[in-house]
C-alpha cells in the first residue's frame, strides 16, 4: 500500500495523467494483506474506508456486501479511478443530458470481476450483483466531502455529504 501511494504521489506532481495512472493502477496489483486491515463490511450498506488522504488525493478500500449498491452519482469533475480488488461489481455509466428536467443517458453497464479497472469515472453507479463480498480500490483526486446524487425517478438530484465508515490511515 505505501509503494501505491508514493506512486500516487509521484503522479501528483504531474496533475495524475490519466493515461500514466490509468496503466499503473492496470499493472498494480495489492494482495489481500494489504487490503485488510482496511475490509469493514457493514450489513446494511456498503462501507468506504479510507486509508490515505492529503489536500490532493485519497486512497479507499470500498466493501460491498451481495446486493449493495451505491446510487448514481457524480464525482465533482475531479479524476477517480476504481479497481475490483476481489469479487464482482457491475457499473453502469450515465451522461447527464439535462438537469431541468433531469435526464441521463446510460452510456454502458459492465459487470466486472477482480482486477479490473474503471475510471476515470464521470457520473456513475456501482453495485454487487454477486452473492459474494467483493472489495474495490478507490482513488480521488482533489478530494471532496460532498457529491451529487442523481434520483431520475424523483427527477431530483440531491446533495450527500461524504463519510467514512473507518479511517484508518496510513501517514506518508
Amino acid at each position: 500500500m505505501e509503494y501505491l501511494i508514493d506512486k500516487l504521489n509521484h503522479f501528483n506532481k504531474s496533475n495524475f495523467p490519466v493515461d500514466r495512472v490509468t496503466k499503473f493502477l492496470e499493472n498494480k496489483t495489492l494482495n489481500q494483506s494489504e487490503i485488510s486491515d482496511y475490509a469493514l463490511f457493514k450489513n446494511e450498506k456498503y462501507s468506504r474506508n479510507l486509508v490515505y488522504k492529503d489536500k490532493d488525493f485519497e486512497v479507499l478500500i470500498v466493501c460491498w456486501g451481495p446486493g449493495q449498491c451505491a446510487p448514481i452519482h457524480g464525482h465533482e469533475g475531479e479524476k477517480c479511478w476504481m479497481r475490483i480488488e476481489s469479487g464482482s461489481l457491475q457499473i453502469t455509466n450515465y451522461r447527464l443530458l439535462s438537469l431541468h428536467p433531469l435526464s441521463l443517458e446510460m452510456i454502458n453497464q459492465d459487470d466486472l470481476d477482480s482486477g479490473s479497472l474503471d475510471g476515470p469515472a464521470d457520473i456513475h453507479s456501482v453495485k454487487n450483483i454477486s452473492n459474494q463480498k467483493a472489495v474495490s480500490l478507490h482513488i480521488y483526486t482533489k478530494p471532496f466531502a460532498q457529491c451529487d446524487i442523481y434520483l431520475p425517478e424523483k427527477g431530483v438530484v440531491e446533495r450527500k455529504s461524504l463519510v467514512y465508515d473507518s479511517i484508518n490511515k496510513i501517514s506518508c
